[in-house]
């Protein structure tokens, strides 16, 4: 595990980033129609250089972005996370001709991205999705079906579409493509959704697609996917790590300015020590998202757990965090437009997209007994070493004759003894019986490409 702390640069880094999204983003944000995609937002982003920064910078240096942002502009932040979760599969992927289209446009925040992999019937199990790729038997495919709570669906300029071209092969038949907006049979419609962020449907009534939209090889669209997702997943975290300092920031400062009982709440020890609580649990689980970065930049082979335990714990810490502060303010914070008011809406999607809660527990408990078994894996039969039986296994053993001829005992060597003479042995007690232990059947367990997913809906 690896020790951690950020150097005097990217603290300077984070406090101006903080400073840009009050003073430049926020004023945008609040002239943005909610539930719709803020062009002059994005546009800002991209004239800042902030979304040039999500490809060319590492997973850390994402957190840190999100975070900041967050903490004073959850608009702003969910503007860049999903422009960069759209366009992220086309610069990883795209070729030379696609990137050179799309990724000036998409980093300048002129062209606006899409992630579509949910369905109605495909959340976390992403696998089962459905969005059916017909061939079109001159080397392309016609698309048909449905994609849901999409990001910024459907004002996007293109979209990373995720569809089904092998039926029966799970994750195995799934392929990515590159989308244009223009494409026939391409239509869709805005949700309304409990935080107002821009997400709609996708609707496909043939759209035609061909080898050129290809992102990755026919049938390893999920390589594309489980790519994309493992490195935004801990910036999740950061995204929840700077709503709850944002939320303990303004529980400190109401509580030690709020008259109550002849002095502040925060002279009352259960206030207080709620807020240590806050306070604790949020660096705490800050700095699990920046340990998941690092490993992510590394190279770390544990990526997948590392990355499900920073969600896990930044989204639900954020959730307890945003409820506290609430519950500290009282009716105040339930007013529309308060601080936490519009906090208590954001945080709980984040739970919720790019693997849910149980999702991110599932991973987990999968990577620890894979751990666990590559450790005690058996050695094979010219490793394994001759064992010699116990005195237990050498006493159950029912010898041969002719391992062991009965003989019948001289009277020197069996002499009768007087019984009045005999002395009455001591009893001893039950000697402990061991349990047997227990054997569990072990499952196979899924291929990393078939690890359940969701799709971000912030």
């Amino acid at each position: 595990m690896p020790a951690f702390s950020l150097d005097p640069a990217q603290i300077t880094w984070c406090e101006e980033l903080g400073v840009l999204a009050a003073e430049r983003l926020k004023p945008l944000a609040d002239r943005g129609e909610p539930g719709r995609v803020n062009r002059p937002l994005v546009a800002a982003l991209g004239d800042l250089g902030l979304l040039a920064r999500l490809f060319d910078a590492g997973a850390l240096d994402l957190c840190l972005l999100r975070e900041s942002l967050a903490r004073a502009c959850t608009e702003a932040e969910t503007a860049l996370a999903l422009q960069g979760l759209g366009t992220h599969p086309v610069a990883a992927f795209g070729t030379p001709a696609q990137r050179a289209r799309w990724l000036p446009e998409a980093t300048a925040g002129r062209a606006v991205a899409a992630f579509a992999l949910s369905e109605p019937d495909a959340g976390s199990d992403a696998a089962a999705l459905a969005l059916d790729a017909v061939p079109d038997g001159r080397g392309g495919w016609h698309l048909h079906g449905e994609k849901r709570w999409i990001s910024n669906a459907p004002e996007a300029d293109f979209a990373t579409v995720f569809a089904r071209t092998t039926r029966g092969a799970g994750a195995r038949g799934v392929t990515a493509f590159l989308v244009p907006a223009d494409r026939p049979g391409l239509g869709g419609e805005h949700l309304d959704m409990l935080a107002p962020h821009a997400l709609g449907t996708l609707t496909f009534d043939g759209v035609p697609v061909g080898p050129d939209d290809l992102l990755g090889q026919p049938d390893q669209g999920f390589r594309v996917a489980m790519n994309t997702l493992n490195l935004f997943r801990p910036s999740v975290g950061a995204f929840a790590v700077g709503m709850a300092q944002a939320a303990l920031d303004a529980a400190l400062a109401h509580t030690a300015a709020r008259p109550a009982f002849g002095g502040v709440l925060a002279d009352l020890q259960a206030v207080s020590h709620r807020v240590a609580e806050m306070a604790t649990r949020t660096e705490a689980a800050r700095l699990l998202v920046y340990a998941a970065a690092v490993a992510y930049d590394e190279g770390d082979p544990d990526v997948p757990r590392r990355s499900a335990m920073a969600k896990l714990l930044a989204t639900e810490t954020a959730q307890y965090v945003v409820d506290a502060a609430v519950q500290l303010h009282g009716a105040l914070a339930l007013q529309r437009g308060h601080l936490l008011e519009h906090l208590y809406r954001e945080v709980r999607a984040p739970r919720i997209y790019e693997g849910a809660t149980e999702v991110q527990r599932t991973i987990i408990a999968k990577e620890l007994y894979a751990k666990a078994r590559r450790s005690t894996k058996e050695p094979s039969d010219g490793e394994r070493p001759v064992k010699e039986p116990s005195a237990g296994e050498q006493a159950l053993k029912e010898p041969s004759d002719g391992e062991h001829p009965v003989k019948e005992p001289s009277a020197e060597e069996h002499p009768v003894k007087d019984p009045s003479t005999e002395e009455h042995p001591v009893k001893q007690p039950f000697a402990e019986v061991p349990h047997a232990e227990a054997r569990h059947a072990v499952t196979k367990e899924p291929t990393a490409e078939e690890l359940p997913l969701k799709e971000p809906t912030a």
